[in-house]
């Protein structure tokens, strides 16, 4: 049996019925439908794709294929992923991010912290290229801060990926910054600059919403409560200037574009002889002492590496804020980031979303739709897919060559590629940067999406600019009026 061009209805159905199994798992489940629910729905989403590829005359071994391939896609960021957790639990054993938290609570002023957080991510993820790696150092001392201070976990992580999101976008650094304008053929600086202008206001309006509502909510700092975490850090931790030199030997090793994976290993591997050097005081207290005192400090820092770092404070919510990390943490995570990929894979395979795709471009008939289609279609790559490099590559070689048939410069599908594509991506529980974020911060898409404020503006700004006209550049005027038929592959 030759294998058949899918259906609308068939590119549809399985969309419709992951929507509906994830509905009801957060109906369901509420906060826990991550740790489980979720990855059954992707899996019976993908056993609907499965179907409709067998109906279609696609063998099952075609398929699998394609499954094995589409999870191999996620290892590198798996390898991230393990090493991240090893780094968490590193990191509060030595020291790292108690004291970060320590200042932090020092330092930052509860009406501006939302403000002041975004812009931190934002210039440090612009030096770095890396929201992932501002996110697991930065972000995850800014959430430990914002618990000192009372102050809303959900804002905070909105506030911590609004920043890093904008800083890894405008970074040459950044491998999404570079891999759009490779996909539509445009150069690379000419893309950065062509970003500025949906980018920065996009980036101005979130940190005035964050300003205004750290000043209009009814917060205010529990001073006593402030000193009373200050002092149980010193009690536990050596906290000095010298315990964040692992954070500077990382942030150094990433703006020399060291690799993610070692950049991120080195850093729990710095954080594990730090704490040996360091945090003498603490070992003595968490190590095994019917054991040799050498052996059981080897043992309690490879422990930290696999199951991460806890320490009993007297306090059950100091205990949570100080306790975490493990490359254990980040197995549900990997998870769910398989079942993903395998849905995505699957759906791409039998080419359910080249038809979605071509169903949408058939109703792009002015310039303004063209983009938002194409903003439109990285977003629910992203959704489908579960991976931001796919919502860049997949919608830039589907729509590439109808920007150039109506004479629209290169620099207008790689924006919207960026637009569209890498900053919806946290917002999307199961895709491998939501499920990430979720892991490194403790905070759910779900919740932190509506604080998300840049990645939310930013694609609405894009599609208003499309429609207005502002500043989408031309080559030539079109060569015709209505859309091609075909998309290129």
């Amino acid at each position: 049996m030759s294998e058949k061009h899918p259906s609308f209805l068939d590119a549809a159905l399985p969309l419709i019925v992951l929507i509906i199994l994830l509905s009801a798992s957060v109906y369901l489940f509420g906060s826990d439908s991550s740790y489980g629910p979720n990855q059954i729905a992707l899996f019976m989403a993908t056993a609907v794709a499965v179907v409709i590829g067998l109906k279609n005359g696609y063998q099952w071994q075609v398929m699998e294929k394609a499954m094995v391939k589409g999870i191999s896609l996620s290892l590198g960021a798996v390898l991230i992923l393990l090493s991240v957790g090893a780094l968490i639990g590193t990191w509060m054993l030595s020291g790292t991010v108690p004291t970060l938290i320590y200042y932090g609570l020092q330092l930052l002023s509860p009406s501006w912290f939302y403000a002041a957080s975004c812009l931190l991510c934002g210039i440090v993820a612009m030096s770095i290229g890396s929201s992932w790696t501002t996110a697991a150092t930065i972000g995850v001392a800014l959430i430990g801060v914002a618990s000192g201070l009372g102050l809303s976990p959900a804002i905070t992580a909105g506030a911590i990926v609004s920043g890093a999101y904008f800083g890894d976008k405008l970074s040459p650094l950044s491998e999404t910054t570079n891999l759009a304008p490779a996909v539509a053929g445009a150069d690379l600086f000419e893309h950065i600059r062509h970003m500025l202008w949906t980018t920065v206001p996009s980036f101005i309006l979130a940190l005035l919403l964050f300003t205004v509502i750290g000043f209009n909510s009814e917060i205010s700092a529990d001073f006593a409560r402030i000193a009373q975490i200050s002092e149980v850090l010193q009690q536990h931790f050596a906290i000095s200037l010298v315990s964040l030199v692992p954070l500077l030997v990382l942030l150094a090793m990433a703006i020399k574009k060291v690799p993610a994976f070692p950049t991120v290993f080195i850093g729990a591997l710095l954080g594990a002889v730090w704490a040996v050097l360091f945090q003498q005081e603490l070992l003595a207290q968490l190590i095994d002492s019917s054991i040799p005192a050498a052996v059981a400090v080897f043992k309690l820092v490879w422990h930290t590496f696999y199951a991460g770092f806890a320490v009993e404070t007297g306090d059950e919510n100091l205990n949570d804020l100080l306790s975490g990390g493990g490359m254990a943490s980040m197995l549900n995570t990997i998870w769910l980031v398989f079942c993903a990929m395998m849905f995505g894979a699957t759906i791409e395979k039998i080419g359910l979303l080249r038809k979605f795709v071509q169903s949408i471009l058939y109703f792009a008939r002015s310039t303004g739709s063209l983009i938002t289609s194409t903003i439109a279609t990285c977003f629910v790559t992203n959704i489908l897919t579960a991976d931001q490099y796919m919502s860049i590559v997949m919608p830039g070689r589907m729509f590439k060559e109808e920007y150039e048939r109506r004479g629209l410069a290169p620099v207008n599908l790689s924006r919207s590629l960026e637009d569209g594509g890498t900053i919806t991506s946290p917002l999307i529980p199961w895709n491998t940067c939501g499920a990430y974020m979720h892991g490194v911060l403790g905070v759910s898409p779900l919740d932190y999406a509506f604080y998300a404020f840049f990645n939310l503006i930013n694609p609405l700004l894009s599609i208003i600019y499309a429609y207005l006209g502002i500043k989408i550049l031309r080559l030539t005027p079109p060569s015709a009026e209505q859309p091609t038929a075909e998309l290129k592959s």
